[in-house]
């Protein structure tokens, strides 16, 4: 793996520990703040909402600055967001402090999955993203699951520190290990901006947006799931995290290594694999042992869909990638927040703890349905610009054959 790269998986491993670590630690913030579960959760949207919106924004803002130097800021401005997080006094700062490190979130992936093509082959594009994204793989396996077990015996707060720490970590690795390289010559806001211009970058957001959120509506509930429904106890959560975190992991390179091999059956066949599992879930809740085997398959079809959807936006905007690929992190995160919503919804309505598990089912069908709507288009779109006559053929072009032989003669 290039240094690089390491550098850029370290920085993922925190930012990933603290997007998740508050879903294990919900019952404990709830009771902490005097809160339902569902406000609680809407932690995990405001998080999802701060990478969907801060994301494009900060990186509008900084085209014009180097890489190395974006990603300093980023580091700096994660690692002030959690000590807010880890000192909050009451429920809005801590969602203040969860909005500010957020903030980083969508432009960190979105510059590191650009760094991460450029320094391969384009036939290793989606394997290379994928290592990026081993870190975000290795907060659910590791980060997330320590964080619960910290948050459950010191207190969520706790959890905050110990991210802020990951995040001190990060930036160094980041400061000592990313080169300096200078910006595009042809570079610029301008031709960032003209890219979602493009029909097929808005399908290509609608896409991650809608398919991944079926994933989160599940994930965000599952710790009251797993203890109001199945029957395992707190202690449990942080294992369950772990089985979820290990089909991350290996779903995180499955998909890499697909996404280069055949990019859209890929697509379409884990968003298809991610709907049979979330409707799935609904039934293999109630048992213990079939509950905690659907988490770890739920985990490697949801997150085997991040390399494949950030390489597809990137094909789609070929040289202008830095922003399309910032605002598709966003869409990753926007996906969350709705499908956290609409987890949260379900349950206020009534339909038990199960319910975000085929609300989330619904979200990813209808992004499996985009998906292919979208991909027959580009495939019908090919077909007639294939069957467009070449010059020569054309009117114009047999004249220029006439006179070119008369001239020849």
């Amino acid at each position: 793996m290039p240094i690089p790269l390491l550098a850029l998986t370290v920085c993922s491993f925190a930012i990933g520990t603290t997007e998740f670590v508050v879903n294990g630690l919900l019952p404990e913030v709830a009771g902490d703040f005097d809160v339902s579960i569902p406000t609680a959760g809407l932690l995990v949207s405001g998080y999802a909402l701060g990478v969907a919106v801060g994301g494009p924004l900060l990186t509008a803002f900084t085209t014009r600055i180097t890489r190395k130097d974006v990603l300093t800021g980023l580091m700096t401005l994660f690692i002030a967001g959690s000590v807010l997080s880890a000192l909050a006094p009451s429920y809005g700062l801590l969602m203040t402090g969860r909005v500010l490190s957020a903030c980083c979130h969508g432009v960190f992936f979105g510059i590191g999955s650009v760094v991460a093509a450029d320094l391969v082959r384009p036939d290793r594009r989606a394997g290379a993203i994928a290592l990026v994204f081993t870190g975000l793989s290795l907060a659910n396996v590791l980060g997330v699951p320590m964080g619960t077990v910290l948050g459950q015996h010191f207190g969520w707060r706790s959890a905050f520190w110990a991210v802020t720490a990951l995040g001190v970590i990060g930036l160094a690795g980041v400061v000592i290990l990313l080169p300096r390289r200078p910006l595009p010559p042809n570079g610029g806001l301008a031709r960032e901006l003209a890219a979602f211009r493009r029909p097929s970058v808005w399908a290509a957001l609608g896409i991650t947006a809608i398919g991944f959120g079926g994933l989160m509506s599940s994930f965000t509930y599952l710790a009251p799931m797993m203890t109001g429904v199945t029957g395992y106890g707190p202690g449990s959560i942080a294992w369950l995290l772990v089985l979820f975190g290990v089909g991350v992991v290996a779903g995180n390179l499955i998909g890499g290594k697909a996404a280069d091999r055949a990019l859209e059956p890929t697509i379409l066949t884990l968003l298809a694999a991610l709907v049979a599992t979330l409707a799935l879930f609904t039934l293999t809740a109630h048992h213990k042992l079939l509950a905690a085997l659907t988490i770890a398959v739920l985990g490697c079809v949801g997150y085997a869909t991040i390399p494949p959807l950030q390489t597809y936006i990137l094909r789609q905007v070929e040289g202008a990638g830095t922003l399309a690929a910032s605002a598709n992190i966003g869409a990753f995160n926007l996906g969350a927040a709705l499908g956290a919503y609409l987890g949260g919804a379900a349950i206020d309505a009534g339909l038990g703890h199960t319910a975000p598990n085929w609300t989330g089912a619904l979200l990813s069908a209808t992004g499996l349905a985009l998906a292919l709507a979208a991909f027959t288009h580009e495939r019908r779109a090919a077909g007639r610009f294939a069957r467009v006559p070449p010059a020569a053929a054309t009117p114009a072009g047999r004249g220029r054959r006439r006179r070119g032989g008369v001239r020849c003669r």
